[in-house]
């Protein structure tokens, strides 16, 4: 986990900055004189940045649970594979157009047990951001991770999706290639697929981008993410010609973890370390892990075919309608 001063911190984090900065004037005095003893002052201090980070997620307005999913420092998909899996085989190219960098997959173990992992890798710097296009996929990204959920199928290995990506890349390339069919042909067949399906939201979750590797039997959900058809911005640009909004419309899209599992759309909340997954990654990979072992335990104990029904009958019943007496007699009219 990156140390203070390398920390980057956002606006609503000021308290914990300021209290990183006391450690370090402290140390400084401790240097220039070392016949007082300052340690336990630091661990006075240490331990009030665990209570401020306690109290600030206890308190986080939807916006902020969204600049959280995107913090400089949260974890992506690759490191938790290397957190809480071994023998990482990555598999490249969807075997007719490209080799997409935004879209990440191959067999790994999990917990002594072979799995297919697939997912959006956004990158951590500046570089990596360009190639993995900023986890934003290409058709042939979609293409990838379906040929490689066929491959996992045929060898009797489930499937596990790390989903986190402002949206499918949006370029008139990604659409003269079929970027609309490539996400619906995923959809359509992830949902027959024979071995078990775990999909978790890391991150961000934005429309078809996510949808394109978010049908499983269980869909997972970690603390401080959000799941929904467009990003904040995006909203409010559409609704008031103005991103200045983006507050109003994060709490108008009911877009968090604990909205989404209210509206049965995720199954799980998978809790976070105090304060969010990018202060302790090895703590937030265990947390995920236990809980991706769990469902996974019962997932399999149910046979190929009463899982699909399963996993239909899950999406058929997601959403709510009311059906007006109007709409009732123009259908028994129109029979």
């Amino acid at each position: 986990m990156p140390q203070y001063p390398n920390r980057q911190f956002l606006d609503f984090e000021q308290p914990i900055k300021d209290l990183y900065e006391q450690i370090e004037q402290t140390k400084k005095l401790a240097e220039k004189n070392q016949k007082i003893d300052y340690s336990a002052t630091v661990i006075q201090l240490e331990s009030s940045i665990v209570d401020k980070r306690r109290e600030i997620t206890e308190n986080l307005t939807p916006w902020q649970r969204v600049q959280l999913s995107r913090h400089p420092d949260r974890p992506y998909m690759l490191k938790y594979i290397d957190k809480m899996m071994t023998n990482f085989v990555e598999l490249h190219g969807d075997r007719n157009f490209a080799d997409d960098k935004a879209m990440v997959g191959g067999f790994a173990e999990l917990d002594g047990q072979t799995v297919m992992v697939i997912g959006q890798q956004k990158g951590n710097n500046t570089k990596m951001r360009q190639l993995r296009n900023f986890g934003m996929a290409k058709p042939e990204g979609y293409r990838k991770a379906l040929r490689l959920m066929k491959l996992a199928e045929k060898f009797n290995k489930p499937i596990i999706t790390f989903i986190d990506t402002p949206g499918a890349y949006p370029g008139l390339e990604g659409e003269e290639r079929g970027q609309g069919e490539a996400i619906a042909r995923n959809i359509f067949e992830m949902i027959r697929l024979k071995v078990p399906v775990i999909c978790i939201i890391i991150g961000e979750g934005a429309s078809g981008g996510a949808l394109g590797i978010g049908v499983g039997d269980k869909v997972l959900m970690m603390e401080n993410t959000w799941y929904t058809v467009i990003s904040p911005e995006g909203c409010s640009s559409i609704l008031w010609r103005s991103v200045d909004k983006k507050e109003i419309a994060a709490e108008q899209l009911k877009l968090t973890s604990i909205d989404m599992k209210g509206f049965g759309l995720v199954d799980e909340i998978v809790p976070e370390p105090i304060g969010g997954a990018h202060w302790d990654y090895a703590e937030a990979a265990e947390l995920l892990k236990q809980t991706i072992i769990a469902n996974l335990t019962e997932i399999k104990g149910k046979d190929p075919e009463t899982r699909i029904n399963d996993r239909i009958e899950k999406y058929g019943q997601m959403g709510f309608w009311d059906e007006t007496a109007t709409a009732t007699a123009n259908s028994e009219t129109a029979e």
